[in-house]
């Protein structure tokens, strides 16, 4: 769609598109505050300040609404409205070798005892094994130095998927 289009989607429509790019209801509602937007670049910048405007409850609220990286079978079931998008993002996961895949499983498991939230990472680009390096060196970070790393990812896919969005 267009931006012209998204500007003048109902409330309804305009807020379930948003709702694609980001699961964070504190970003959603602040998002609907600044319609119109009066071209791309600005819907962005927009983004990524109300983005870190959000609390860290918001930004756990917001990786809920992400599979597992390398889970399949979360991803066809529990994502559907996404799951077009995410499956581009994992597209590094598609060609991995099962070590791969059972090691990513495995570091999600310790991401999530450690952290209490999933491995966020924007994947776009990114093979499973630069995936799993990001994710072994991770852990190794403190839970307030992750929170935000795991933000400023959050935010690279919500603006990712608004520029998907737009296209």
């Amino acid at each position: 769609m267009t931006l012209t289009e998204l500007n003048h989607l109902s409330k309804t429509e305009q807020t379930a598109s948003l709702e694609k790019c980001c699961g964070a209801a504190a970003w959603v509602q602040k998002m609907m505050a600044q319609f119109p937007f009066a071209d791309k670049a600005s819907l962005l910048k927009v983004a990524a300040t109300q983005w870190w405007q959000c609390k860290p409850a918001d930004w756990l609220e917001a990786f809920t609404h992400h599979p597992r990286i390398g889970s399949r079978e979360t991803l066809a079931k529990k994502f559907s409205a996404t799951v077009h998008w995410t499956v581009n993002e994992q597209q590094g996961t598609h060609g991995a070798d099962e070590n791969t895949i059972d090691a990513l499983l495995a570091g999600n498991d310790a991401y999530e005892k450690k952290f209490g939230f999933i491995f966020i990472v924007c994947a776009t680009g990114k093979s499973a094994a630069e995936m799993l390096a990001l994710l072994q060196a991770r852990l190794l970070n403190e839970k307030g130095t992750e929170i935000r790393l795991a933000a400023a990812e959050q935010n690279k896919i919500t603006i990712l998927r608004l520029e998907k969005l737009l296209a």
